[in-house]
């Protein structure tokens, strides 16, 4: 030991062995000198102990670390590096701090927590990505970060090595450093290899995964995963290789164990019914399910799981029927377990019964003939040299058999499904580096070790080997670069071991040469083993058995069982099972047993994604390699692949064998130790130099060791030199390197005793001079006041003394007035006696004689009362008598006359009187009847009397008609039609009286309801005064809080909605990105192979804009078009979201009162339209023949064209089936030829139409011309000239059909004169008449109609007035508080509803302002052209410079803020003004320069009413912004200057909009520049997305930034000088990735300064001070959330000094805010954490009033974060204590109540909502001077 004796002294505390907990911590109580037998120890329970030390027996005990270095995140920073060291750093680490990650140098040490803890998150893999090693706490991320970082960087390829027992978590942890890799290595594309990456862990889990006594999801394989990346360190790919599958599992379970996850799985899903056919029921059932007693994992559903596996089936690839087939070979297996052989008599043949489902099932199932299974699984097949037989197998035989046949199956299923998964995950891209996880069993040891633990053992044995050489390497590596002495350092080697094992004649080959001995035996092969290797040092023979063997393994001696060894190398399956199988119907199955590769039945037991070499077949019934040869060839294969790559160790520990959440178990844990080898690590640093520092920190940490002459020199190197020579002489203990010290094991520990030693010193020297300092100050406190006390005493006793002589005297005075007083008292009170006694003895005398007057008086009042009660008693007897007399005497005259009644009722008189009645009322219903039967005679007769006169008439009308056809000479007709005509004019004239009667009846009635209407209005508008007062009083009463907190809420809600649209548009912006990127990799990829990849962080702004745009060009000139385009704009019109979404809740409400409202509207608008067309009516006779025409030709029209379309579509499919049964080509001809055929014989039917339908326009115009000029008609029915239009529908409609023959029409009508006159004028007449009756009946409707509306709006008056006086009672009902808010909330709704319809009502009028504003254009377009169509000699040109000539001239008198330019000059515009631009070149102008000349150049446009051109401007602007910020994407002044410009046009469009919420600040002269005729609504929300994603893009810069300056900045870099303290460095401190290549070290002053540049040039380029507020206010939460999650998990500068840094460096950043004018942005508020974990490690934490001062401190932490860092803090020197565990947990029961939430980092990517306010410019468009550095002279002023 190196150590030297010195340092076993008092007070020195050592650990010693100890049974029960491996090492107890001591306290040495007695100096050791050297020669003690003996050490005197004290225990920590106070017990005393002497440790016996001898020179060969017990050496002196291990020293113990100071507490300092207790608890640190790597072991090799430990001073002392031993056992007991390890075990308790490891302990305190798991146990107190709840850390389950430690470094030991390069290895991690992973205990397994058997809890789920939230330390793998996405913000977890952020805070991790990209960060040195030691910075970090230890994590498997870090180790992942390692190896993707050396990868990238040294372009070498990576491993990391996960080993450690069965349940230790190398399964979870493997799963974790994947899970990393692939989310910071996500694929480039679409193809999400890493997804299917990580579903390869389901299926690998389920078909390879187990539950064992030790672990519920053990790994009963290993695996080897190689991870492929791109050049660009993209996952493109991913490989699989598994090693020793457990195959006797399959057949096999020990007790409480299950077989593979997939088994049971299947049998939970079995009810499903794609598994009907599979024939499976419980996992209880079967033989292989059911060997373990227990087929349920706690908290497992393996339905679910099986779920799961499906799904990560179907992910990589692999088909439904593919799958289902899998699931068949499961299934076929659980059934082979289960069929029964029975053997026979003889003992030495079996045989299967006939009936056996199982065996029908899995013969079914894998498609085989069942009889040659079942013949060949009871039998075998021999061959000899000359012949073949068969021989019976026994009952034991063919169980063996059939189990090998399931293990093989199973296997080869295994090997099939790991085949796939490789295939799904290969990828045709190039491979550039790769980077292996290795997850590998540990070493094992039970009570029995087989074959399985032999292979696994010797695995570790390899990975040792190679574990022990990287870690030399290494060594050796650090000592070359710093340029010390080389020693060689002894370490353990196991490559005897090894060649015991694989060597020629080694236990593997003794092993597969007895395997091919025909009848080779486990106990012969033992025996060999004992004669070839007895005298090796790693081999040894058990003295009680002949049947095993040990191996001295570099962890632990083990005996391994031979028996089974043969067996299990073998694996033997017999040929002829395996020929059935081969000839399967199912395809699956002949591949899975074909011989296209050479690969044994053995092999699958680790899958080689290589392809095999072919080897001739060996004809025999084995097959040609052993297990134990394939494993050792897939085991070096894998040494090779780990020693070609960058190895990175994990190793995992397993705390407790009963799974308990943070229990450790120390006695399993140094098992593990030791056979993991992370003692070897230790004992490899400890053997040379393990602790390093470098020469600053040495100098920092050590310095007050030193003098101060001998801090003279500058040099620290020599500085230092000169302090080790000092103190410590034996210089083999250190040397001295290029950068760093080294130290040999305890000289750390040594020189911290030194500096505590120096430090205690300096303590009592301190303490002397301040308490002698203290004892002096007191002595003459005490002097003084004994002074003081001696002078106020004394005045005390003369003051006593006067006291007593005034109080002698005083007491005289009191005697002698006392005793007066008491005479006098006495005198009274003898007085006041006697006058007593006198007077109750003369009220005694006299209340007896009162007495006996009142005796007296009541016994006459007695008396009294009893004589009257004696009279009463007998008056009512006698009274009660006579009653009872009276009512015998009426009883029994009663009877007689009763009985005379009945007499009386039975005689006929009676009944007579009785119906006299009746007989009355019969006789007058008669007579009704009579009289009614007449009455309908009468009426009978009337109608036939005028049914017979109707047909008289009608004949004769006939007959005379007939007359008038033969006789047209006959002039006595024409006499006859006039008398007709008059009795016509007089029906006309009644039915005219008739109508005026009902129109006076119809007024009186409606101004009869509309005085009722008016009454209600009246009452209610009283109501509603009366309602307003009330309300107007109740409002007088609230005070502001209601508004402050509706306010507040509202606002909340605002910033809510704001943040989701954000989000959803920075979404649509990454996809956007995402789809030009995709498209530009598309272009690239014809000109250049490969993948090429694209900053992550490119911008997204150069797509073309993607908002609808207002284009009245495109729209045309028809009214659907326009009305279409007015409603795309209302549909997109700038609205607050926030008060749209509460407006919903009321246009629900107000839907269903719409709908009850609906149906009176109707009938009004149906009323208005009826008075519009009687008002219609009287049309000119122009327009009534025009419509008939029209009416006439389109019924014509489409008649004819549907039967051209019909006999078309039956022409061409006619064509068409000819086509395809004869020639194409000439069937083509012809059929083009009939086509042009057919359609010149429409144009000519359409033609000829035309020309028909124009005639009989004409005869119709000529037969009213006629009508017009006959005189008769002209003087009499003057008021019918413009009715006289034939309007008979029927007939008119058959006479142009031609349905109606034209020619006898006319015959007929020349019947009764030359030209048809009065057959016109009867005809109008008789339309007339039904004309007339028509108007009564839609009178008669109107009337009906007004009728209902009036009485629907009565009713409705009458449900409001109900309403309105329900809300009034139940408002006096409330209490008056309750009344305040329910007035308020009704008020509120009112309000709401009227905002609502004034809302609806001025949109309506902007929709028809805007609408007849395009119909107007439109015309004005039409007139331009034209116009320009009369201009013959312009030029296209020409126009447009005569308006710019015009224009100019008019307006250079006074320039309104306009300018113009060409329309071809567009694109020189956008160049000039944005795509060339630089933010220097108008930094002498006016901010936003550029938005103010875009907006002017709109204003032109708007001004000549050309929306092409506003249209064209707006968005080539958009889109040139969006390609420059995409070019710019990492500068931050271009991205602030497009922001500034961008919001300052979208606040010109708003203030120049014209409407008046945005004029409210413009002056006289800007009211007048507003935008005339477009509403650029949807162009404003454009640009509002388009700034929200420019201030992402500008956020994303500047955290880019500063994100690389924070961690230093705030937490590194010194800004209280000689403040922080320097602790020992680990391993991983001092060998980091980025060692000589670290990132620069930022100061606060930097950030500052860099913050400052920001502001700076967000100021300059003009961007509005709210916006700058929110950019320095999200840098402040990026600085925040940095600073605080590297803070938790780093434990190293978790320390008071690093508290009071952090809360300087906050203070300056305070600081900075208030000089910038920023501290009203609430960025301060953001550093509240920060401030508050400070704060938390300068306060006090030992008691529980500390406890409750954190809690009512750390407001803006979460328990987690508070935990957190109490669990990480680290006392710099031995002075300050550790914060206990007590306090943590007296802290977590302060928190329980929080509802925190349960991450523990802060989300870096957050981004608070953005709000753009308006701001107005007061700067005059008119006034704005453009420089000529801008190259804009084709611009003109306007």
């Amino acid at each position: 030991m190196s150590t030297g004796f010195h340092l076993y002294s008092q007070f020195t505390r050592v650990w010693i062995p100890d049974p029960d907990d491996v090492w107890k911590a001591a306290e040495i109580t007695r100096d050791y000198k050297e020669g003690e037998t003996v050490l005197h120890l004290r225990l920590e329970d106070e017990t005393s102990v002497e440790y016996p030390i001898g020179p060969k027996g017990n050496p002196l005990p291990f020293l113990r670390n100071p507490d300092i270095l207790v608890g640190e995140n790597d072991l090799t920073a430990l001073s002392y590096l031993h056992e007991p060291a390890v075990l308790h750093n490891l302990k305190v680490r798991f146990l107190e701090s709840n850390h389950i990650y430690t470094y030991c140098g390069i290895v991690l040490v992973a205990i397994n927590p058997y809890e789920q803890l939230h330390i793998y998150g996405e913000e977890v893999i952020t805070a991790y990505s990209g960060q040195n090693m030691g910075d970090m706490d230890p994590h498997i991320f870090a180790v992942a970060e390692e190896a993707f970082k050396q990868m990238s960087r040294d372009e070498r390829n990576q491993s990391i090595i996960v080993s450690g027992e069965s349940g230790a978590g190398k399964t979870v942890s493997a799963k974790y450093a994947m899970r990393y890799f692939a989310t910071v290595g996500g694929s480039s594309n679409d193809t999400n290899v890493e997804e299917k990456v990580m579903a390869s862990s389901p299926i690998m889990e389920a078909i390879g995964n187990a539950k064992t006594t030790r672990n519920d999801n053990s790994s009963r394989f290993g695996k080897y995963i190689q991870i492929g990346f791109s050049r660009n360190y993209h996952i493109i790919g991913a490989n699989m290789r598994t090693y020793l599958l457990e195959k006797s599992r399959v057949v096999f379970q020990a007790e409480d164990e299950r077989n593979y996850h997939i088994f049971y799985q299947l049998c939970a899903s079995c009810s499903l019914p794609e598994f009907k056919d599979l024939s499976l029921s419980s996992a209880e059932d079967f033989t292989y399910t059911s060997l373990g007693e227990n087929i349920f994992i706690e908290g497992v559903n393996d339905a679910e799981d099986f779920r799961k596996t499906r799904e990560a089936f179907t992910l990589l690839g692999i088909k439904d029927s593919s799958q289902i087939n899998i699931f068949k070979v499961m299934a076929s297996i659980l059934h082979l377990g289960n069929v029964q052989i029975c053997s026979e008599r003889d003992g030495e043949s079996c045989h299967i019964p006939n009936d056996d489902p199982h065996l029908k099932h899995f013969c079914r199932l894998l498609g085989v003939e069942l009889q040659q299974m079942e013949n060949w699984l009871c039998n075998r097949k021999l061959a000899t040299a000359s012949e073949t037989y068969v021989k019976k197998m026994s009952s034991k035989e063919a169980e063996n058999a059939r189990d090998a046949l399931a293990k093989h199956i199973y296997a080869r299923m295994f090997h099939w499904i790991v085949e796939h998964i490789n295939l799904s995950l290969q990828t045709s891209s190039k491979q550039n580096s790769f980077i292996g996880v290795l997850d590998i069993y540990g070493f094992e040891t039970f009570e029995i070790n087989s074959f399985e633990q032999f292979c696994i053992n010797y695995a570790n044995e390899k990975l040792q080997q190679q574990f022990n050489s990287h870690v030399f390497k290494l060594e050796q590596e650090e000592y070359m670069k710093e340029q010390i002495p080389w020693t060689l350092i002894d370490f353990y080697d196991n490559q005897p071991c090894i060649d015991l094992i694989e060597a020629r004649l080694g236990i593997l080959d003794l092993l597969d040469e007895e395997c091919k001995v025909p009848k080779g035996t486990d106990q012969n092969w033992a025996q060999k083993l004992y004669m070839q290797h007895t005298s090796s040092a790693h081999f040894q023979k058990p003295r009680m058995s002949n049947s095993s063997f040990i191996i001295i393994h570099f962890a632990d001696k083990v005996e391994y069982q031979c028996e089974g060894f043969l067996e299990k190398n073998r694996d033997t399956v017999y040929e002829e099972q395996i020929n059935i199988l081969k000839a399967s119907q199912f395809q699956l199955i002949a591949d899975l047993f074909s011989d296209r590769d050479d690969t044994p039945p053995s092999k699958i037991s680790r899958v080689n994604v290589r392809p095999a070499k072919v080897v001739p077949k060996i004809p025999n019934k084995e097959h040609r390699k052993t297990v134990g040869h394939q494993f050792r060839s897939s085991l070096q294969l894998l040494m090779e692949t780990l020693n070609a790559t960058t190895p990175h160790y994990v190793r995992c520990i397993k705390p407790n064998d009963f799974k308990e959440a943070f229990t450790f178990d120390s006695k399993r844990a140094v098992q593990q130790l030791r056979a993991c080898g992370v003692l070897e690590t230790i004992r490899i640093s400890a053997a040379g130099y393990p602790s390093r520092w470098t020469y600053p920190d040495f100098f920092s940490r050590y310095r007050v060791l030193m003098k101060k002459s001998d801090i003279t020199s500058a040099d620290k190197k020599l500085v230092c030199k000169n302090l080790l020579e000092t103190l410590i002489k034996e210089q083999d203990m250190f040397q001295f390197g290029k950068t760093k010290i080294f130290f040999r094991a305890g000289q750390v520990a040594y020189l911290e005793k030194l500096r505590a030693d120096k430090f205690r010193a300096a303590c009592i020297k301190i303490q002397k001079t301040v308490r002698g300092w203290l004892q002096r100050v007191r002595y003459r406190k005490i002097c003084k006041s004994a002074i003081t006390l001696q002078r106020y005493g004394r005045g005390y006793l003369a003051r006593r003394y006067a006291e007593f002589l005034r109080l002698s005297r005083a007491a005289l005075i009191c005697q002698k007035q006392y005793r007066m007083v008491g005479e006098r008292r006495a005198y009274l009170r003898l007085r006041r006696a006697v006058v007593t006694i006198q007077a109750y003895t003369r009220g005694m005398f006299t209340r007896r004689i009162y007495w006996e007057f009142l005796l007296h008086h009541k016994a006459i009042i007695i008396q009294k009362t009893v004589r009257g009660w004696l009279q009463r008693r007998r008056f009512r007897r006698a009274r009660d008598a006579a009653v009872i007399i009276q009512c015998a005497y009426r009883r029994m005259h009663a009877k007689r006359q009763l009985k005379q009644l009945k007499i009386e009722a039975r005689s006929a008189e009676h009944l007579k009187k009785l119906n006299t009645g009746m007989e009355n009322k019969i006789v007058q219903l008669q007579r009704k009847m009579d009289d009614q039967n007449k009455e309908f005679k009468n009426q009978s007769e009337q109608l036939q009397t005028v049914n017979s006169s109707l047909n008289t008439e009608l004949s004769k009308l006939q007959k005379e008609l007939q007359q008038l056809r033969s006789q047209q000479e006959d002039g006595g007709q024409v006499t006859s039609l006039q008398d007709q005509l008059e009795k016509l004019r007089q029906k006309l004239q009644e039915v005219n009286a008739e109508r005026k009667r009902l129109e006076e009846e119809h007024g009186a009635e409606k101004l009869d309801l509309t005085q009722r209407v008016e009454e209600l209005e009246r009452e209610n508008s009283l109501l509603k005064s009366e309602k307003e007062e009330m309300n107007r009083r109740i409002l007088q009463q609230v005070k502001g809080a209601d508004e402050v907190d509706s306010n507040a809420s509202l606002q909340n809600e605002l910033d809510a909605e704001r943040q989701r649209y954000q989000n959803l548009l920075n979404e649509f912006s990454r996809l956007e990105q995402r789809y030009d990127n995709l498209k530009e990799e598309m272009s690239l990829s014809k000109f250049q192979p490969g993948h090429r990849r694209n900053p992550s962080n490119q911008s997204s702004l150069e797509s073309d804009s993607n908002y609808p745009s207002v284009s009245t060009s495109e729209v045309g000139d028809t009214e659907d078009s326009i009305q279409l385009v007015e409603e795309m704009g209302v549909e997109k019109a700038a609205m607050d979201i926030s008060v749209f979404m509460k407006l919903q809740k009321r246009v629900r409400e107000l839907e269903q009162e719409r709908k009850r409202l609906q149906s009176n509207v109707d009938k009004m608008e149906e009323l208005s339209k009826r008075r519009g067309s009687e008002a219609r009516s009287p049309m000119s006779e122009q327009e009534t023949a025009d419509l008939a025409y029209d009416n006439l030709k389109r019924q014509e029209l489409e008649s004819e064209n549907k039967k051209l379309k019909n006999d078309l579509n039956e022409l061409r499919r006619s064509m068409s089936e000819r086509a395809s049964h004869s020639d194409p080509q000439g069937e083509q001809d012809a059929y083009n030829l009939l086509l042009s055929q057919l359609k010149a014989a429409s144009e000519e039917l359409d033609a000829r139409k035309e020309e028909v339908l124009i005639l009989k326009s004409q005869i119709v115009s000529n037969a009213e011309l006629q009508e017009k000029n006959g005189h008769i008609l002209s003087n009499k029915v003057p008021e019918l000239n413009n009715d006289s239009e034939p309007v008979d529908k029927d007939e008119a409609l058959k006479a142009y059909h031609g349905l109606y023959d034209s020619k006898s029409s006319q015959q007929d009508w020349c019947c009764l004169n030359e030209d048809g006159e009065l057959g016109l004028a009867y005809q109008g007449l008789k339309e007339v008449a039904r004309l007339l009756e028509a108007q009564l009946q839609t009178q008669a409707r109107q009337h009906k109609d007004e009728l209902e509306a009036l009485h629907t709006q009565i009713e409705l008056l009458k449900d409001d007035i109900e309403k309105k006086q329900e809300i009034l009672n139940y408002t006096m009902s409330l209490s008056p508080e309750a009344q305040v808010e329910f007035s308020v909330q009704q008020e509120i709704t009112r309000l709401t509803n009227e905002n609502l319809d004034l809302k609806e009502l001025m949109e309506k009028l902007e929709k028809n302002e805007r609408k007849l504003k395009k119909q107007l254009r439109i015309y004005m377009k039409k007139v331009q052209e034209l116009e320009a169509a009369q201009v013959a000699s312009p030029t296209p040109r020409a126009k447009p410079e005569l308006i710019r000539q015009v224009t100019v001239q008019r307006k250079e008198k006074d320039f309104e803020g306009m300018l113009e330019y060409a329309k071809e000059d567009e694109a020189l515009l956008v160049k000039s003004l944005i795509t060339d631009i630089r933010p220097n070149t108008v930094s002498s102008t006016v901010p936003c320069l550029p938005a103010y000349v875009l907006f002017m150049c709109i204003r032109h446009a708007d001004y000549i009413n050309d929306d092409q051109k506003v249209e064209s401007l707006l968005t080539s602007t958009i889109n040139a912004i969006k390609k420059v910020l995409k070019k710019n994407s990492d500068d931050f002044e271009t991205t602030s200057f497009w922001l500034a410009n961008t919001s300052r046009l979208l606040h010109c469009l708003k203030q120049y909009s014209g409407d008046e919420a945005f004029m409210t600040q413009n002056t006289a002269k800007q009211n007048e520049h507003c935008l005339k005729n477009f509403d650029l609504a949807e162009y404003r929300q454009v640009l509002s997305d388009l700034s929200i994603q420019i201030y992402q893009q500008l956020i994303r810069v500047a955290e880019g930034i500063i994100q690389p300056m924070i961690v230093s900045a705030m937490l590194e870099s010194e800004s209280i000088p000689s403040l922080a303290a320097v602790k020992p460095m680990g391993y991983r401190n001092r060998s980091s990735s980025m060692d000589g290549d670290g990132p620069s070290f930022y100061t606060l002053e930097a950030l500052i300064r860099q913050l400052g540049q920001f502001h700076c040039i967000m100021r300059d380029h003009g961007l509005d001070p709210e916006i700058v507020g929110q950019v320095v206010r999200q840098l402040f939460h990026c600085i925040n959330a940095v600073t605080l999650n590297n803070l938790l998990l780093r434990k190293d500068i978790c320390s008071w000094s690093t508290g009071m840094q952090l809360r300087y460096n906050t203070s300056q950043m305070e600081e900075w805010l208030r000089a910038n004018n920023l501290f009203q942005s609430k960025a301060a508020a953001i550093l509240d954490p920060i401030i508050q974990a400070a704060q938390l490690l300068q306060v006090k934490k030992k008691t529980s009033q500390d406890a409750e001062a954190i809690c009512s401190l750390c407001t803006a932490l979460t328990t987690q974060q508070i935990v957190k860092i109490l669990n990480l803090y680290t006392p710099l020197n031995e002075f300050e204590e550790r914060v206990t565990v007590s306090f943590i947990r007296n802290i977590q029961n302060h928190l329980q109540e929080r509802n925190d939430p349960p991450q523990l980092l802060v989300d870096t990517k957050h981004i608070f909502p953005v709000l753009f306010p308006f701001t107005p410019s007061a700067l005059g468009l008119e006034t704005l001077h453009i420089p000529a550095s801008l190259s804009l002279h084709f611009l003109t002023r306007v």
